[in-house]
């Protein structure tokens, strides 16, 4: 694997803090990167046995009912180490929300508040939850994202208060 796509680097790099099945690793995908970058457990089901493939991984210990655990190796932390230090090239935004706000002239007054009533809420309590993230980040790092994951509910919160719903 001489290029690695996004959600293999974000595999190798969770897997520098030990050892973890394929479900362990969508689990703590979510808590890390759910703010800004989105895994699912069908890439990371794919991902893996790729990597272990071209020598990145190798497999650890089988858990319960058939889970294995995957290990990082040397080359996997080399090749995380040059994806990290390669252009990342330009970010995407990829909002299912944003997409049917840009559309949300078609809905009814009605449709259009319960949109918006659902989107507030659901960010008001990622907005909470990134609050509590930044008072709880263990390194400059995490407590840097968190930040971001706050100002982006802000954010979102923001652009709903300006969708018309009459």
């Amino acid at each position: 694997m001489s290029d690695l796509n996004a959600t293999a680097a974000a595999l190798l790099g969770l897997l520098h803090d030990g050892p973890k099945t394929g479900g362990q690793l969508v689990a703590e995908a979510g808590e890390r990167f759910g703010a800004f970058f989105s895994v699912t457990r069908s890439q990371v089901y794919r991902e893996l046995p790729a990597l272990a493939d071209a020598g990145l991984l190798r497999l650890g210990k089988q858990g319960p009912r058939s889970s294995q655990q995957y290990v990082l190796t040397a080359a996997g932390k080399k090749a995380f180490k040059n994806w990290l230090l390669s252009e990342p090239g330009p970010d995407h935004l990829r909002s299912p929300l944003i997409l049917r706000l840009v559309h949300a002239g078609s809905l009814t007054a009605k449709q259009r508040q319960t949109l918006v009533d659902a989107a507030r809420a659901s960010y008001g309590a990622d907005q909470e939850a990134a609050k509590t993230a930044v008072k709880t980040a263990e390194d400059a790092y995490a407590k840097a994202v968190a930040e971001f994951a706050l100002a982006h509910a802000k954010a979102v919160l923001k652009l709903l208060d300006a969708i018309p719903t009459a």
